[in-house]
């Protein structure tokens, strides 16, 4: 059975919703979710904020976190999950920001990416180096990490 189909079923059971916040994966997790057939049942909406403005005017997240911590940061990604929850109202809100690449710095390498999931008493962060393997396969490997956290919470 594959991740999302798992996914499903597991939030039609538990009757959660998902909705998404994300930035170097440029929707493909909201793509992959939405793959599997039925997924209206339980992802409802979807927000790529690729630039930082998006962030702040869709997201709502805090100006001073971004200018504190980086769009590349566990703060962010917390801010990005909470807010997409809330806006979209569903139980589970979750976030990828990172550095796909080409580029990064020493602070920030290339593919460093941040992951949050956001539901009523529960938030989640993670910060993965995936190193410099490429645009594609840093945006493949944040949706899978995604879909893990997912599994891994809504298995509890």
């Amino acid at each position: 059975m594959t991740s999302t189909k798992k996914l499903l079923k597991l939030c039609i059971k538990k009757s959660a919703t998902i909705s998404t916040a994300e930035s170097c994966t440029g929707g493909a997790l909201s793509a992959s979710i939405t793959s599997e057939p039925g997924a209206s049942r339980i992802f409802t909406q979807g927000f790529v904020v690729y630039s930082n403005l998006a962030k702040l005017q869709i997201l709502s997240i805090s100006d001073t976190t971004l200018k504190k911590y980086g769009a590349v940061s566990e703060q962010i990604a917390e801010e990005m999950a909470y807010g997409c929850r809330k806006i979209a109202n569903t139980t589970i809100g979750i976030s990828v920001t990172g550095i796909a690449g080409p580029g990064g710095s020493e602070n920030k390498p290339e593919g460093r990416v941040c992951f949050a999931l956001s539901m009523a008493n529960l938030l989640k962060t993670e910060s993965i180096d995936f190193g410099a393997i490429g645009r594609d396969e840093v945006r493949r490997k944040s949706v899978n990490h995604c879909l893990k956290m997912l599994l891994s919470q809504l298995e509890t």
